[in-house]
């Protein structure tokens, strides 16, 4: 399995909604397509399976916010994701 192998892209974002919603995660969304190790996936699929309030996108991009901020990421969008998720603040 070939775990570098990641594929993003933009679905139909217009360039005024793009400066509109730059540094706003909950506004913008891109496809994302990676691969994972098999434990990995099922330890997700047995977290989402016993908390409800949780889904695989919200996961996901937990997941990422929260490399990001803890390796030093200073865009705003990020840090609001990560301590939202952190005090589950976040409506979604």
């Amino acid at each position: 399995m070939e775990f570098n192998q990641i594929e993003t892209r933009i679905e139909e974002v217009r360039s005024d909604e793009m400066r509109c919603c730059e540094n706003n995660l909950e506004l913008m969304s891109i496809s994302l397509e990676a691969e994972v190790p098999e434990a990995l996936y099922v330890g997700m699929k047995d977290f989402i399976s016993t908390n409800q309030e949780w889904n695989q996108s919200k996961l996901i991009s937990s997941a990422i916010a929260n490399f990001l901020f803890q390796n030093g990421s200073d865009d705003r969008a990020v840090t609001e994701k990560y301590l939202n998720d952190i005090f589950n603040l976040s409506s979604h």
